[in-house]
Formats: C-alpha cells, structure tokens, sequence
C-alpha cells in the first residue's frame, strides 16, 4: 500500500514509545526511519522497526538513557551513547561537531557505544546540510571474511560522505564495504531467490549463489582485497577511535536479546572554505566532465526524495500492531 512518510515517521514513533523509549529518543529514531523509507532505502527503514522495538523490550538497546557530550580537545567532540541510540547520541552532540569545525576547519565527532545507526549517510547529510563536507565510518556484526578466508572478521563497515552544494548535496555517497549489504542476502532468503555470484563464500570459503549458504558462510568484500581495506580503514576509526567494540565482540544486530551492540560510528567534519574560496569551482570542474557524458551522474547528485511509499502490506500490518 501506499503510504505518507510522514504517517510513517508518527506510527514509528508510537511503536518506539510504546516499547519503552523516551520520546526525544524515539523522535530521533523515527526521523530517521523516515528519511530512510522517502529515499527508498527500505533496509534502513520500517525494515528495522521490529526489532528496535524488540531490543528496547529486552534492554539490549537503553532506549530512555541520554548521551553525554565532551569535547576531549578544540577539534575532537565526543558523544557517548551509553548503549542507546545512535541517532539521538549524535543528534544531541552536532551543534557542538559544528561549532569545533567552524573553529577550527575541521573536526571529528566520535559517537561511542551506540546501537547500530543504520543508514550512516542520514548523519553525513546531515552535517553537509550545515554546509560541511561529512565522512563518516562505522562497524557492524562480524559478517565479512578477509579475501580468501571463509570466517567474518568486520562487519559490512559502511562509509559515507556528503558534499554541500548549492541549495542541495553536491555529491552524496553511503555504501557498505562488502560486496552487498546483509540485508539484501536475508530478503533474497525470505523470497526464495538466489544471489548473484562474488557477493558471498560458503562455510568452505567457496563462492556461492544460495542465501542460506552464504548465510552460513560470510560475506566478501567489495572490490577484492581493495574493499577489505576500506573495511579495515572503517573499523580502525568505528572500534578504535571512539573506544567502542570490534565487529567481531557484536552479536547479531537484530538478535531478540543479549549484550548491546556498543558500536562506534567516527565522524569528519570539514570546512570547504578553510584554505581558499575554489571549492566549488573545483568540483564543479569535475561535475561538468561527467555530465558531459550521457548516461553517467555524480553519486547522489538530484536524488529523489519521495513523500510517499509503497509498502508490503505485511510489513504495514506489523508496523500498525507495534504502534497500537
């Protein structure tokens, strides 16, 4: 059925609040949620509201618990989640990630010990809205074997980065250093459809085309051993700069119960004015020889944002019950 985002972000907060979040923590999630659904990314959305509804019940994630926010040094802010929210942990500590890069021309904003963010460019986008450039980088659970092994190590450690323009992002990038995403293994699972192969290897570390198979197995990353840098780059900035786990200490992320996630998601914040006034003219330069070539975009550049959405009708049902 088709249904209104903003019908979508009210009904993700009652679920949220009806299963034991604060209602600023809940409003920060459900945004997010939200977002996620109007750009069509459906992994990231109504997709996750059963089990953030799940985990608050069995206080895997501390739904009512605000962060606290330091600022260890000029250019360095930190937002201890305290296992809650990760988008309430960075929501709360950005005006400060602001102001330090403003100050300073850049900055980093560390959010610790956080529930899985989800979508990492809906906090990227988020700081380039404010006219900085946003990097961003995070961990999961262990899902990902390192080229030519068969057992996870990282997890699907995602990278995203947001570029202001005007009046809109310039350019906008947020994808997994995997091959695919998990959540795209698990739908093709539940719909009986098999995988494309070079997306995953079995238990064996052979490659193959069967979800179940791979479910059992690992993911590989994308681009070969080119990919799994990138994934190790994310988990040295997720896990050691903000002091929160390794992919490889996180139980599943939407198991029912168990120790909370603990992730960390790291964060730059850069000022594209901080040493000269060419920015955009630069990017610009680039922006044109693409366009000049049909068929090809700069990533990100005109999305779409919907302001309604299909939706399974299953997934409405559960949505409606978790809310009531």
């Amino acid at each position: 059925m088709r249904v209104d985002v903003t019908e979508i972000e009210e009904r993700s907060f009652a679920a949220l609040t009806a299963h034991g979040a604060g209602k600023r923590q809940a409003r920060s999630v459900a945004k997010a949620v939200a977002r996620a659904e109007a750009l069509g990314n459906v992994i990231c959305g109504l997709y996750y509201l059963e089990s953030y509804c799940v985990q608050l019940t069995s206080g895997r994630v501390k739904g009512t618990i605000d962060p606290v926010v330091s600022r260890p040094r000029p250019a360095a802010v930190l937002s201890d989640a305290r296992f809650g929210f990760a988008q309430y942990a960075f929501e709360v500590a950005l005006t400060t990630a602001l102001k330090a890069a403003r100050e300073n021309g850049v900055a980093t904003l560390a959010v610790a010990h956080a529930h899985t963010c989800t979508s990492l460019g809906y906090f990227t986008e988020q700081i380039a809205g404010e006219g900085l450039i946003g990097i961003g980088f995070t961990n999961a659970s262990p899902v990902v074997a390192p080229p030519g092994g068969n057992k996870a190590v990282i997890g699907t450690n995602p990278i995203a980065m947001s570029v202001p323009g005007d009046g809109a992002l310039a350019m906008h990038f947020d994808f997994s250093t995997s091959a695919v995403a998990l959540g795209k293994i698990t739908m093709a699972k539940a719909a009986g459809e098999s995988i494309p192969l070079g997306w995953a290897v079995d238990a064996e570390g052979q490659p193959t085309t069967d979800p179940e198979a791979a479910l059992k197995g690992a993911l590989v990353s994308a681009g070969g051993y080119k990919g799994w840098g990138f994934g190790l780059m994310a988990e040295l900035l997720a896990a050691g700069m903000t002091g929160s786990v390794n992919s490889l200490d996180v139980g599943g992320l939407k198991l029912p119960d168990g120790p909370p996630h603990g992730l960390g998601q790291f964060y730059i914040l850069l000022d594209p004015g901080t040493y000269h006034a060419d920015f955009a003219d630069r990017f610009a330069r680039v922006a044109e020889a693409v366009a000049a070539q049909e068929g090809t975009r700069i990533p990100g550049a005109n999305r779409h944002v919907m302001q309604d959405v299909d939706v399974p009708d299953a997934l409405w049902e559960q949505v409606i019950k978790l809310s009531a």
